[in-house]
């Protein structure tokens, strides 16, 4: 039971986080998916981090739940990614779709990559 309470929590605290990224670039007004990206990369940056301590056994198992599994699973989104990505595409933006899909997997790549050598 406790297992789920760190997920929950940590869960939430990562969707509030998101939506507060989204919030604070709302007034930028673009056409592209910018709070999604932000979100992804800032997670994976996160991320990162925490498998290194991970790697060395220096984070609890429960701080893992709480942390990996809950913060970052909250905080970053896959589905909204996806939908995003759809819609541009719908709406005839292929060259964002395919902008949108090129970014989010070269920047959250480097970010896992960052997050790694900032844990070290």
């Amino acid at each position: 039971m406790a297992s789920l309470i760190y997920v929950f929590v940590g869960g939430g605290l990562g969707s509030l986080s998101r939506y507060g990224v989204a919030r604070a670039l709302l007034s930028l007004h673009l056409d592209f998916p910018l709070a999604t990206l932000v979100a992804n990369a800032l997670s994976c940056i996160v991320l990162g981090f925490l498998m290194s301590l991970s790697f060395k056994e220096t984070l609890s198992p429960e701080y893992r739940l709480l942390l990996i599994t809950g913060f970052c699973g909250g905080f970053s989104t896959f589905s909204t990614f996806s939908g995003e990505t759809f819609s541009l595409f719908n709406d005839g933006s292929l060259f964002y779709g395919f902008l949108n899909i090129g970014l989010n997997i070269i920047v959250c790549l480097i970010c896992i990559y960052l997050g790694l050598r900032l844990g070290e």
